[in-house]
C-alpha cells in the first residue's frame, strides 16, 4: 500500500497493533528522565512514515516522531513519538489514541499500554499510576530501583535526591 498524499480516513485500518508501548526505548531528543517514549508497531515502512509525518505535524505536544530505520520483523517497523514528562503526558497520550480513531479500525478503549512487562488498558488513570510523571519522579524512581539491586548485592545506598521546601521556594522566586 503506497500512501503518497497524507493520511485520510481509515487509511491505517489492519496496519497497526493496538498497544501502545512506553518507554521501552531511550529517548534521542533528551535525557530520559525528561522524555516519554511512545511506541506502535506499523505493518508498513509507507503508513509508518505517513504517521510519523502525521504526529509531528500535527501535534505542538510532541517534541520528536520517528521510524526504525530498518524492519523489526518482516514488514515490521516501529514508530516513536517523544513527548515531554509531565503530568498532562497522559492526556496527551489519550488525545494522540482517541484521533488514531480516525486511521485505523481501533476505538480510544481498544488499546493497551505496554509498561516494564506488564500490559493493561490504556486509560489516563493507569498512566499515572504506573509511568513517572514529572522528572523527579523519575529519577526517584529509578533511583529506589538501583538502591534495591544495591542492597541485593551488598552495596551500601545512596541518598535519593529530593528538594526541601526551601529550594523549591528559591526556585520558584527565581522562575526556574
Amino acid at each position: 500500500m503506497q500512501l503518497n498524499e497524507g493520511l485520510q480516513y481509515k487509511d491505517l485500518e489492519g496496519m497497526l497493533k493496538p498497544t501502545v508501548h512506553i518507554d521501552e526505548f531511550a529517548s534521542k531528543m533528551g535525557d530520559d528522565d525528561n522524555i516519554v517514549v511512545v511506541s506502535f508497531y506499523v505493518r508498513d515502512s509507507n503508513a509508518a512514515k505517513d504517521l510519523v509525518n502525521w504526529f509531528e505535524k500535527g501535534y505542538d505536544f510532541v517534541v520528536d516522531a520517528d521510524r526504525s530505520p530498518g524492519e523489526i520483523k518482516p514488514n515490521r517497523y516501529l514508530v516513536y513519538v517523544e513527548l515531554y514528562r509531565r503530568n498532562k503526558t497522559a492526556n496527551n497520550i489519550a488525545e494522540l489514541l482517541d484521533d488514531l480513531t480516525t486511521l485505523t479500525e481501533f476505538t480510544a478503549s481498544d488499546w493497551i499500554m505496554k509498561y516494564q512487562d506488564h500490559s493493561m488498558p490504556f486509560t489516563i488513570e493507569s498512566f499515572n499510576g504506573q509511568v513517572p510523571t514529572s522528572p523527579a519522579d523519575y529519577r526517584q524512581r529509578k533511583e529506589k530501583e538501583l538502591n534495591e539491586m544495591r542492597s541485593k548485592a551488598g552495596l551500601p545506598n545512596k541518598q535519593v535526591y529530593e528538594r526541601s521546601a526551601d529550594i523549591r521556594a528559591f526556585q520558584a522566586l527565581a522562575r526556574i
